[in-house]
């Protein structure tokens, strides 16, 4: 009976010790998934700071971008002009001669070509920064090229819709129109 006992006792033992692993493994896996959990929020606290600091840099770049080209544009704004304007002067030190020659001298030929070279000269330079002067001699009135200040009974049939005569002349910038042609049109 003893041995019965005893085997009995340690049946018991054996089941308690099986009951105490198998109630400990669940506590173990809560345990470790509380863990995995755990490590899981840190790293995905770490990615959102990461992504957050991330994304201050590129708000930071982005408005540092934005600044230097609000400047680059305000200083191609002042000094656009300056190369053209530079290339001016001398054509503005030929009229200062002109005007002196015009005081002394007696030779209006001489000072009727003189003006007539420093005209040329400004239209070449007109044409080498691409502004050119809009045709009106005999043309059709064009509303996109041309201005009507009245019109005029043409002279002849073939003149009707036609530019008849050139108040002011239309200049284009590269192709398009900075001033209008101011003009007579034939009725």
């Amino acid at each position: 009976m003893k041995k019965q006992k005893q085997h009995e006792e340690t049946t018991e033992n054996i089941q308690d010790n099986l009951q105490a692993e198998t109630v400990e493994t669940p506590q173990n896996e809560e345990t470790n998934e509380s863990n995995q959990s755990t490590d899981k929020i840190e790293d995905l606290t770490q990615k959102c700071i990461d992504l957050n600091d991330k994304n201050l840099r590129l708000m930071a770049e982005f408005d540092n971008y934005r600044k230097r080209t609000i400047k680059e544009r305000s200083d191609l704004i002042k000094t656009a002009g300056e190369n053209i304007l530079g290339n001016m002067l001398p054509l503005v030190d030929d009229f200062e001669r002109g005007l002196k020659a015009m005081k002394t001298s007696e030779d209006v030929v001489a000072v009727k070509e003189g003006v007539e070279l420093i005209y040329n000269k400004f239209v070449a330079f007109l044409l080498q920064n691409g502004i050119k002067a809009i045709p009106t001699e005999n043309e059709n009135f064009d509303t996109d090229l041309h201005e009507a200040i009245t019109t005029f009974p043409a002279p002849s049939e073939e003149m009707k819709g036609k530019i008849v005569d050139c108040v002011s002349k239309g200049y284009t910038l590269n192709e398009k129109v900075i001033r209008f042609s101011k003009v007579v049109v034939g009725e």
